[in-house]
């Protein structure tokens, strides 16, 4: 017998407490973020595995959650794969980062919209414009990098890039 997978409420609690004395940049509750991102995945006709990657996009590269525990929890392993595909590692490079992004189904969509929002031009104006410049280019050449272009929808890209296994 199994144990039942996760809801993604249950998913969405466990992040807003793992990341609950953490701020973003601007000093928001980091929360908001991942609500905006999860929103975002939606938005954009994301699945439910992919909204609940959402939720937890940040939560092992923060240290918020161990890698321990995205082993062990009960999540389909295509939540799990898409969580750590948007996992930076240390000392990895953009390419190798990206490239684990589009080789991994789903994640594409997550990352599209965790860039959304942290490019948000609300969230930036609120930072000192050293720190908006250079958030501002290193979002734009992940955006490059993963073939997030100007006018094409992000979930024809997803889909192009990442087809949804059978």
């Amino acid at each position: 017998m199994t144990n039942p997978q996760l809801t993604l409420a249950e998913v969405e609690a466990i992040a807003r407490e793992a990341h609950a004395h953490q701020t973003d940049k601007a000093g928001r509750p980091y929360a908001e973020h991942l609500a905006a991102v999860a929103e975002g995945v939606r938005e954009r006709g994301g699945s439910d595995e992919q909204i609940a990657a959402a939720w937890l996009h940040d939560a092992v590269e923060d240290d918020a959650l161990t890698r321990q525990w995205l082993d062990g929890a009960a999540l389909p392993q295509p939540v799990k794969d898409m969580v750590l595909a948007v996992t930076k590692r240390d000392g990895e490079d953009l390419s190798s980062y990206t490239g684990r992004i589009l080789a991994t189904p789903g994640a594409l969509l997550v990352k599209e919209s965790d860039l959304a929002h942290n490019a948000d031009p609300v969230r930036l104006a609120v930072l000192e414009p050293a720190t908006r410049t250079r958030l501002a280019a290193k979002y734009a050449q992940v955006r490059r990098l993963l073939g997030l272009t100007e006018g094409e929808s992000p979930t024809e890209q997803q889909v192009q890039a990442n087809p949804a296994p059978h």
